[in-house]
């Protein structure tokens, strides 16, 4: 279980450091700017998560290899001419797959540590969504989990709970990971297609 938790865990850590690098390369930013956000967008949720729940040493900081790859990483996007023609709109599939691991393996995290479900989905919340909102707050974007035009906080609490549901009902321990996950990424993806929302504007006439 260890290896999949690993290997969740760096591609969810690839796919949000490489939607924070999209919108920084769309900003301008310089290879240190690239490198920061693409950081904090990776490694924000977690780090979060590691102090509320008093966790230390950080969790990145005893996988160096991981602020590593993302520097690896902020230097290919800093020069690579294909990079430079990805838009903001190009971020909607690896934010969700970040989204949906990060929440998911947030909320086991919260777990392990003996806390109750409740507490749990917040944390997995915190973990999938927080990097997302600083990279936006410090992009000078709206955060999506602050707009009323995108559902995105609550898709990763609903995954939460199904992922605890499937683990009391399901014996097979990579099964409901595997669900929670899925229906975050998902019912994100479908919710941006469809522009599916929680309220809409009033109608003028």
């Amino acid at each position: 279980m260890f290896d999949i938790i690993y290997s969740l865990e760096m591609i969810g850590i690839i796919a949000f450091a490489i939607s924070g690098m999209i919108v920084a390369r769309s900003k301008n930013m310089d290879p240190v700017g690239v490198f920061t956000i693409g950081f904090i967008t990776a490694l924000g949720g977690g780090t979060l998560r590691d102090l509320i729940m008093d966790n230390h040493p950080l969790y990145w900081i005893k996988h160096e290899e991981q602020p590593m790859l993302i520097l690896v990483m902020a230097i290919i996007f800093s020069y690579s001419k294909r990079a430079e023609r990805l838009r903001e709109s190009r971020i909607v599939f690896p934010d969700a797959i970040g989204l949906g691991v990060f929440s998911i393996l947030g909320a086991q995290l919260a777990l392990d540590m003996g806390h109750s479900w409740f507490i749990a989905s917040l944390l997995g919340v915190m973990t999938g969504t927080f990097g997302g909102a600083l990279r936006d707050t410090l992009c000078n974007e709206v955060p999506y989990i602050f707009r009323k035009d995108q559902i995105y906080a609550s898709i990763s609490f609903a995954g939460c709970w199904l992922y605890f549901l499937c683990q009391w009902f399901l014996d097979y321990e990579a099964l409901p990971l595997t669900i929670g996950l899925l229906f975050i990424v998902i019912v994100r993806m479908l919710a941006v297609k469809f522009d599916i929302r929680l309220q809409r504007d009033p109608q003028t006439h």
